[in-house]
């Protein structure tokens, strides 16, 4: 199977979705849709969309009903870029190549532009669920993702992060392992958990995308926090070095590069080892952590 084309297809689909679901840029108020439309198509891989649709393959299920569950996780995705790239968070001036958001329509329509397309999710993860058949898992899925995204998920890593950066903190480990396993490995989480509880995963199952789902969000993790030390800008499409200017905390900055790259390699294997059991195309998925050993962006 050849991953790239796997990514490019289910990327197509996403992004078909995506522009059918969300407001058109003329739709009053048209600057507020622009603004997030802009950051929505600005270029990303899609990852957290298909990584959903591949657990609903991985436990032998269609993917395609599940689009509109997959473009709600990519507008959370999205809405949480706009707000770390603020002045206020993590004040960077290009994300994709392209100007953050913020540059482009000033900060207050950059903080609306991640507050609607919040919003949104939510408006269309609850129009998914009225429309499921089954309600009560729809509903679930949809709680899930609301505290995946909270202050006991995403938003909560997001604070540790401020409150940590440029301060020499105690118990380092803890909090870089609190920053990321909410901040970034929450949403990959629930992201392969909603695919998987959607297709009716059964318990072992889900078990099993559950444990692929954390040891493929650290792994992201750590091989993001290295390419900041060792990427090219080109390519990342934003300037590297930044973690260590603000004094970030990071899996180099205290387990050292080597050290870093071999967590990174147990992190894989580990999630390869998760998919053993599932009874659907799995391929995807290994190929996808695979992939991290040598990733580029």
């Amino acid at each position: 199977m050849e991953l790239q084309k796997y990514l490019q297809e289910k990327a197509t689909l996403v992004e078909q979705s995506l522009q059918e679901l969300l407001p058109a840029e003329g739709f009053y108020p048209p600057i507020i849709h622009q603004a997030m439309r802009y950051s929505i198509f600005a270029g990303g891989k899609r990852l957290r969309p298909i990584l959903c649709l591949a657990a609903a393959e991985a436990v032998g299920k269609a993917s395609e009903p599940l689009l509109p569950v997959a473009c709600a996780l990519e507008m959370l995705h999205t809405y949480s870029l706009i707000h770390d790239d603020l002045p206020a968070m993590d004040d960077d001036d290009y994300r994709r190549g392209k100007l953050t958001n913020h540059k482009v329509y000033g900060e207050g329509m950059a903080v609306l532009a991640g507050d609607a397309l919040l919003t949104y999710a939510f408006e269309v993860l609850a129009r998914y669920s009225k429309q499921n058949r089954n309600q009560g898992t729809a509903l679930q899925v949809l709680e899930e993702i609301a505290v995946a995204v909270g202050t006991e998920g995403m938003i909560g890593g997001q604070v540790v992060d401020l409150e940590s950066e440029g301060k020499n903190i105690t118990k380092q480990e803890e909090a870089l392992s609190y920053i990321h396993t909410h901040k970034t490995g929450a949403l990959f989480r629930t992201s392969l958990r909603a695919g998987a509880l959607l297709a009716e995963a059964g318990e072992e199952e889900l078990a099993g995308l559950t444990l692929y789902a954390e040891k493929f969000g650290l792994a992201f993790q750590i091989t993001d926090d290295l390419l900041d030390v060792i990427g090219k800008q080109e390519i990342l499409g934003k300037p590297i070095g930044s973690d260590a200017y603000k004094k970030k905390i990071t899996y180099p900055a205290i387990y050292g590069l080597e050290k870093s790259q071999c967590l990174a390699k147990e992190a894989i294997e580990e999630a390869v080892q998760a998919l053993e059991k599932l009874p659907g195309n799995t391929e995807p998925l290994r190929l996808l952590v695979r992939y991290l050993e040598q990733r580029e962006f």
